[in-house]
This record gives C-alpha cells, sequence and structure tokens, in this order.
C-alpha cells in the first residue's frame, strides 16, 4: 500500500512525507489521516500472518513455496486462500526453491537379470509394505563422489530405508533394502520396484530379494517415468538439502541424510500426493489437513 511505503521511508528518514507523497501521487492531508487512524484490519491480519509465514518458512528446510506453507497455515487452523499466500510471500521477499534439471545415471548391466514391471507406473499402494520403490544418486564432495540409495513405500511415502557411501557396488542397494526389510518387517511377496540399473539386475541383489521374500519390479530402460516416485524423492532431496551448501566427505553426507529424512522429510514435509500431510501423518491414519487443525 502507498501510504505504508511512505510511512517507512519517512520513518527511515531518507526522504521528506511532501516528496514521497508526490512521488506515489496522493495528498500528504490522506496520508496523514491513514497515519492517524492506523492500519486497518485486513492489514493489521496481513502484517500477523506474515510472521507466521516468514517463521513457517525458516523453520522448514528447503524454502518451501506456496502450497506447502499454506498447508502448515492450514493445520495450524488458520484459513486463508492460498493467493493470499503468494501475495505476502511475494512481499516479504519468500519464495521456494526449484530443482535443478534432471541428470541420467542409469548404467545397464552385462548380463541382467530382467523382472516385469509390476507397478506399471501406479505409485499408489492401499496398504503400507505392499509395494516399495527405490533408487540410486550421486552427490559430490570434496573427497569425491557419494551415493545415496533409498527404500520408499508408496502407501505413504515415508523412507523406510536407506544408505549412503563411497562406492556403487551391489551391496550399497542391499544395504538400503535390508535396512527397511528390518525396520518393517514386511510380510513376504512386498514389491521392489527399480530401474535397471546393474546394482538392480545383477545376480546378487536378485539373490538377495529371492531369499527375504522381496518381490522384484523393473520399469523400462531410459525410461525414467517408470520409477518416478523414486526421481522425484531425489529431486526433492537434491533440491532442499544437498544442492544448499557443499560437502566435505561422504561421513557428512551419511549424517545429514539420517537427520533431514528422519527428522524432516518423514515427520514434517508436507507431499501433494497424499493432499499436504505427511508420511508419518498419513500412515496414522489422517486423510485431510483439517483433520490435523481440528
Amino acid at each position: 500500500m502507498k501510504y505504508a511505503a511512505i510511512a517507512d521511508w519517512a520513518t527511515d528518514k531518507q526522504f521528506s512525507v511532501t516528496f514521497m507523497c508526490a512521488q506515489l501521487g496522493v495528498a500528504r492531508q490522506g496520508y496523514y489521516r491513514w497515519l492517524a487512524e492506523g492500519p486497518c484490519e485486513r492489514e493489521r491480519t496481513d502484517a500477523e500472518l506474515t510472521e507466521q509465514i516468514r517463521e513457517i518458512h525458516t523453520r522448514l528446510h528447503g524454502h518451501p513455496g506456496v502450497r506447502r506453507v499454506w498447508a502448515e497455515l492450514v493445520v495450524r487452523g488458520l484459513r486463508v486462500a492460498r493467493k493470499r499466500v503468494w501475495r505476502l510471500m511475494r512481499a516479504a521477499g519468500l519464495q521456494g526453491r526449484h530443482p535443478r534439471a534432471w541428470k541420467r545415471t542409469t548404467v545397464a548391466g552385462q548380463r541382467p537379470i530382467d523382472a516385469p514391471d509390476l507397478i506399471g507406473q501406479d505409485f499408489t499402494a492401499d496398504r503400507p509394505d505392499t509395494r516399495w520403490c527405490g533408487d540410486i544418486t550421486y552427490v559430490a564432495t570434496v573427497d569425491g563422489w557419494a551415493y545415496t540409495a533409498t527404500v520408499i513405500d508408496l502407501h505413504s511415502r515415508k523412507v523406510v530405508g536407506y544408505a549412503v557411501a563411497d562406492h556403487l557396488r551391489t551391496s550399497l542397494i542391499i544395504e538400503a533394502l535390508a535396512a527397511a526389510l528390518v525396520t518393517r518387517r514386511p510380510p513376504r511377496g512386498v514389491i521392489f520396484h527399480s530401474d535397471r540399473g546393474c546394482q538392480y539386475t545383477s545376480g546378487e541383489f536378485a539373490n538377495f530379494c529371492a531369499e527375504n521374500g522381496v518381490t522384484r519390479s523393473m520399469g523400462r530402460r531410459a525410461t525414467c517415468f517408470d520409477n518416478a516416485a523414486a526421481e522425484s524423492f531425489f529431486a526433492t532431496y537434491k533440491k532442499e538439502l544437498i544442492h544448499t551448501r557443499p560437502w566435505n566427505d561422504v561421513t557428512e553426507v551419511r549424517q545429514h541424510t539420517f537427520l533431514w529424512i528422519e527428522a524432516y522429510y518423514n515427520r514434517r514435509r508436507r507431499h501433494s500426493t497424499l493432499d499436504y500431510l505427511t508420511p508419518v501423518e498419513y500412515e496414522l491414519g489422517f486423510r485431510k489437513l483439517t483433520d490435523l487443525a481440528a
């Protein structure tokens, strides 16, 4: 608002009120009348809402955008339009961080042990621990490359297993899947879906899955959409954690990945595919944001 801008400049004593009114095309009498009356109810609520938006934007990792900030406000019991949140964030100079371009990292094996596609780009599950997916991504550090492997439950999008190492051997993905099996104890036959990278098509991984009652599933070659849920997670992981700072070594990446997944991604980050609930909230049986605010 023009009057508010004049008040800000006048407080800083950079320009006179007369000069600012002339530049903004308003009358001095109108400004002083506005100043005497004080801000209107809308301006007061905008100011209060902006403070909450700033707090949410600072507290959540990765600089959340309008939709996730709006979802946090709803959980706090505030019914506000997304357009208003967008307007206030823009006025406050707050914006979300955008992911970088996707790069292909899958390398096919020499003698792959194939598996059928049991997912068919349907990244949903009626119950937990029936359909999982996973992938590997790379992280540049001062000491060299680090690699992160994941296992994601397609029911709640919760990361149920992961591993970080300085190598791309098959033991990396076995470690991630073993962690998921220990913490979740799924029924035999749980589907694990992946791309056709050499680690996932290896005999070592096929034997591990067979011994532990895991049914392997794979998408088509060179088609990232066939493992979109895993790709989406890594886009978020890179945007909200990895690309926010430089990394010294694999130990540092491992420590911060643990904190980011366990304390933030699974428990606090709101997912658009879950109607902006967190994975933990979804597994507890909530299905709407308004259930949390009640």
